[in-house]
């Protein structure tokens, strides 16, 4: 897996996506219960410290980079994976190759076949390293605030990434632009289906983590055609 640009979104929102993009922040995994294997985008491989193309990601690899102090939980996490392929959300330490501490989000989601059968996972990994804790907590405010008082969509739907995963407005612009190249779908269609479907319905009722996580994963699939 490699991170590349496909050309989604119209001539303005491209220009905003090269202003803006620092692909450096995020990348993409993917795991295959059939053959018990990893992969790793380029962009996930730096982040460990590697370059691309020259390692295989094993459990025993990812865990060999995981804080100590985060370790056991993820151990148990990556089991219930490469047992069932199951979705999950996570916000931990890993340790490069040069011993430089990140902090970093990583979201998985359910890799299903064309009749719906559980192939493994897929997701993204976000480097949140630079984020300070008083900005993360100004920021969330701001996106509570923006909520309410913004009819901007794609505002909308950082604001939510912002609130549900502590970062700032940049890294959940970039979760957003990075969705879009993944899927070759514009940025504002996808911002406008998450905004819709978070606020549809029990609109006052708040979702949980999981179900975000399945959203965002999964937008693309209910994107309306145009």
């Amino acid at each position: 897996m490699t991170d590349h640009a496909s050309g989604a979104g119209d001539a303005p929102e491209q220009i905003d996506l090269v202003a803006h993009r620092s692909w450096d922040h995020i990348g993409s995994f993917r795991y295959l219960l059939a053959d018990d294997t990893w992969e790793w985008s380029d962009a996930v491989a730096i982040l460990h410290g590697y370059e691309p193309g020259t390692v295989h990601p094993t459990v025993e690899l990812m865990l060999q980079h995981k804080h100590p102090d985060d370790k056991e939980q993820l151990a148990k996490l990556f089991t219930a994976v490469r047992m069932s392929g199951a979705p999950f959300s996570s916000r931990h330490r890993i340790i490069d190759t040069k011993g430089t501490v990140k902090h970093v989000a990583v979201v998985g989601s359910q890799l299903r076949g064309d009749h719906g059968e559980i192939l493994g996972t897929t997701g993204f990994y976000l480097d949140v390293t630079d984020e300070i804790e008083d900005e993360v907590r100004g920021g969330v405010d701001d996106a509570v605030a923006a909520l309410a008082e913004t009819r901007a969509v794609i505002d909308q739907a950082k604001g939510m990434l912002m609130a549900v995963y502590a970062i700032s407005a940049q890294r959940a612009f970039e979760v957003l632009a990075w969705r879009s190249q993944e899927t070759n779908i514009k940025l504002r269609a996808l911002a406008e289906q998450l905004v819709r479907e978070v606020t549809s319905g029990s609109a006052t009722e708040a979702i949980s983590r999981s179900t975000f996580d399945h959203l965002l994963m999964t937008l693309h699939q209910r994107v309306p055609e145009v």
